[in-house]
């Protein structure tokens, strides 16, 4: 089945958690129990409603609250697909987890409130969707019950939004309107009576005619090796495969191909999926290669085709989101993460911070804070192969992680 990541970005209060609860709840993917406890919950808060804000709301201080802080998953299924859903927090303190939710998402929902329209917070969620490369973005225009269903009311918003589309640059993003009450359910899952003016689909008509395959952005093919297969057996006592996932292209059976970083040349000789042979690995698929020459591939190593390098270096220069408390500043030193490879990197320069609401840049940043976005440049204690993120998402970014506390203190789209 196929199988759609979502991640979705709005306001304080615009509704999120509340549009994913109508979601399960009009899909019947609630268990009865969690159901009864939103009854019941919503009973002793006094509302005359469900708060299916409840069903997605999980930490305790989101409940009391009513405002989402961490990045929550959800699961549910149709007939045709599988969705996971990042219910991701909209406060600006907490942009580096809307990073997060977004950077392995093929969809995103921007939800705006119909009564407040698109306000600061909407150009910072724009920004990281058109940042990180999400190619379908659904701008649900909610709480239209609240302005009654007022055309006029989603036309300016729609307008006002079309006016700050202009100043992204990643042009191949897909922009879906619809006018939606998360709370009622119109336009959600079913087609609403409510906004006769609107001849689009629901929310999930929409992601259940996307096309998975189209949503990834289509690059130049790479091949990370994760696993040298080498069973030693009778039957198989030379055999040597290597086990990977094919991103952004295809690579077929007679393929030249180069090792890197060896840069040493051979050919595609059998494609497995299993025990199954197969002329031609699509992307994303994850099969097993084995090449015509017996050549030192290792795990780490890439094989690409040889018409179509990407770069070999042991420096560039990033836009990189930062999610530590401790700053980051020029000399320290991390290690990176790009695919299954890790190398020592040093911060060479800051050369500005980027304010993700498109007000501009600040040059001459000595420190980058928790939640900043700047473009920096990195020095490499080995090289690495690379592409630009704008043309790879998978080949063209990185995690940095603190080697003494391990944890992930950046993440960063080569530019």
């Amino acid at each position: 089945m196929e199988v759609l990541k979502i991640a979705t970005a709005g306001s304080v209060d615009d509704g999120k958690s509340t549009l994913i609860g109508r979601i399960l709840y009009d899909t019947k993917s609630l268990t009865s129990d969690k159901l009864e406890a939103i009854e019941k919950t919503s009973k002793q808060k006094g509302y005359d409603y469900l708060d299916f804000s409840l069903a997605t709301d999980g930490l305790v201080a989101e409940r009391e609250q009513g405002i989402t802080i961490d990045v929550a998953h959800i699961y549910f299924s149709t007939q045709t697909k599988s969705y996971i859903i990042a219910d991701t927090p909209g406060h600006v303190e907490y942009t580096r987890n809307m990073v997060t939710g977004a950077s392995t998402s093929q969809a995103a929902i921007i939800l705006i409130d119909a009564r407040k329209g698109v306000i600061e917070q909407t150009n910072r969620h724009f920004f990281i969707n058109n940042l990180l490369r999400v190619k379908e973005v659904i701008v649900a225009i909610n709480k239209m019950d609240l302005v009654d269903f007022s055309e006029d009311i989603y036309n300016k918003i729609k307008a006002d939004f079309e006016t700050l589309m202009e100043k992204r640059d990643y042009q191949d993003q897909n922009i879906t309107f619809i006018p939606v009450s998360a709370l009622k359910g119109d336009n959600v899952v079913h087609i609403s009576k409510n906004t006769p003016w609107y001849k689009g689909q629901t929310l999930l008509e929409h992601f259940e005619l996307l096309d998975t395959e189209d949503v990834y952005n289509v690059g130049t093919p790479r091949f990370p090796v994760q696993y040298v297969i080498r069973p030693k057996t009778e039957e198989f006592h030379d055999f040597r495969g290597y086990a990977g996932k094919v991103y952004g292209g295809e690579l077929s059976v007679g393929d030249v191909v180069v090792a890197l970083p060896s840069q040493t040349k051979s050919k595609i000789k059998e494609i497995y999926l299993y025990d199954q042979s197969y002329q031609t690995a699509s992307r994303r698929s994850s099969v097993t290669i084995t090449l015509e020459d017996d050549i030192n591939v290792s795990r780490g190593d890439m094989l690409v085709k040889v018409d179509d390098l990407p770069t070999i270096d042991k420096q560039f220069t990033a836009t990189i989101s930062w999610m530590d408390s401790q700053h980051l500043v020029t000399g320290n030193k991390y290690v990176l993460q790009h695919g299954v490879n890790k190398v020592l990197a040093k911060v060479d320069a800051i050369h500005h911070k980027i304010h993700p609401d498109y007000s501009g840049i600040e040059e001459h940043i000595s420190a980058l804070g928790m939640n900043d976005i700047a473009s920096v440049t990195f020095k490499l204690n080995k090289t690495i192969f690379f592409d630009p993120f704008k043309n790879h998402r998978t080949n063209g970014s990185f995690i940095l992680i603190d080697s003494q506390s391990n944890n992930t203190v950046g993440a960063g789209f080569i530019q």
